[in-house]
């Protein structure tokens, strides 16, 4: 097996594994609020659930530029390293907090430590053929994307069994696991360039937002995640108006979302290939444009089974949306700053899982249900739009220019 194949198959479980860990606390958050912290209004604990939820993603939006650049100096295998043996550590620390304030400090430094995925990225992006990036970068997303279907469910089973404390424990050892699996069998093949361009942190923003189309790529990538997750906070309210089979409005939430995630998984490594073979940026618009068409029914669902239909065709393209763009990323980021463009990315990435959640909530109080599902398929529609308009000229003027 070639060193790149290697790499990325050990990468798949590693972020597979640390997926299935950061995702398995999630689903009994609010509960653990609740029951061990002596929270008991109904509204402080939604309120504490939400700052500690999104106090991991306002770290990590503000750090991550940072690690970028110590990743481009030193290497992106030793950036997984790092994140994954810290995030280890801090996450079974969570188990022993007592109090809420307790759990929103080490939220916060899960965060500063935080960067597991974006090195893997820049890793297998830098190391894979560029032939192959598109490919990989998508075979890289099921794994995360599988990792996330499995660790709520499994979150939820432990909790039953061993207790809210302890399964901070042994997620806390799956992702130490993850970090060695990494330390031991992936190899990469680094040596630091330096830009001629390149100087103080100032100096590396303006360079990375003058190259186009990144800038146009980070906007784009806030905006998918925006949209993908503003619709999260009402779905389960949304399934109990279906009024699904003998009312299991919460197996149902997890069958709806499990659905979209299995689509994306099976179909992330073939919108790749086809992104290597006619152009990521066409698998991108094209891909947008389908998942703007499958949101827009669902808001006019009769019942949960053809919600179900609906969110499965809207996982086939979602698979086709950020490996894209990572691509694009690694074929356009200045030579020597590639983990530094896509540490901006993930701060775009990071921006759209806080600000998504928060402003659907809000905005579902509004517009209702319906309008939620409507907002997010114009949005989806406006992007594919900026895409084909702004972003497909942009390369086009780099191709042109590159002959």
């Amino acid at each position: 097996m070639q060193r790149w194949s290697r790499n990325l198959y050990v990468l798949w479980g590693a972020v597979f594994l640390l997926m299935a860990a950061m995702s398995s606390i999630i689903p009994f958050l609010p509960l653990l609020i609740e029951q061990n912290m002596g929270i008991e209004s109904e509204k402080e604990v939604a309120m504490w659930s939400g700052l500690i939820f999104g106090a991991n993603f306002f770290t990590a939006f503000l750090v991550s530029p940072f690690w970028g650049i110590v990743a481009d100096r030193y290497g992106r295998k030793i950036m997984i390293l790092r994140s994954g043996f810290g995030m280890a550590i801090v996450i079974i620390m969570m188990g022993l907090a007592t109090n809420v304030y307790q759990l929103l400090i080490l939220r916060l430094v899960n965060g500063l430590i935080a960067g597991f995925n974006p090195a893997a990225i820049a890793l297998i992006a830098t190391n894979t053929p560029k032939e192959k990036v598109g490919y990989a970068l998508g075979v890289l997303n099921s794994g995360r994307v599988a990792g996330t279907i499995i660790g709520p469910f499994f979150g939820g089973l432990l909790a039953d069994y061993i207790g809210f404390s302890q399964i901070f424990l042994y997620t806390g050892l799956l992702i130490m696991l993850s970090a060695f699996l990494v330390l031991l069998l992936v190899q990469e093949d680094f040596k630091p360039i330096a830009s001629s361009q390149s100087g103080s942190f100032i100096q590396d923003f303006n360079i990375i937002l003058r190259t186009q189309p990144l800038s146009s790529l980070f906007m784009v990538s806030f905006l998918i995640q925006f949209a993908v997750l503003n619709v999260n906070p009402i779905l389960p309210l949304y399934i109990g108006k279906l009024n699904p089979p003998g009312d299991r409005v919460a197996f149902f939430a997890g069958l709806v979302s499990a659905t979209t995630g299995f689509a994306n998984m099976a179909f992330s490594p073939k919108l790749g290939k086809l992104g290597d073979k006619y152009g990521s940026e066409k698998v991108l618009f094209y891909s947008l444009i389908g998942a703007a068409l499958f949101f827009l029914p669902q808001g006019f669902s009769g019942n949960v089974w053809q919600l179900m239909m609906w969110r499965f065709l809207l996982g086939l393209t979602i698979g086709g949306l950020l490996p894209s763009i990572d691509s694009l990323i690694r074929h356009y980021s200045p030579v020597g700053m590639e983990s530094r463009t896509y540490s901006y990315s993930s701060s775009a990435l990071f921006l759209g899982n806080l600000l998504g959640p928060i402003v659907g909530g809000i905005l579902a109080g509004i517009i209702g249900f319906k309008g939620m599902f409507l907002f997010t398929g114009i949005l989806l529609l406006t992007n594919g739009i900026i895409v084909k308009r702004l972003l497909q000229k942009q390369i086009q003027i780099r191709k042109f220019q590159s002959m």
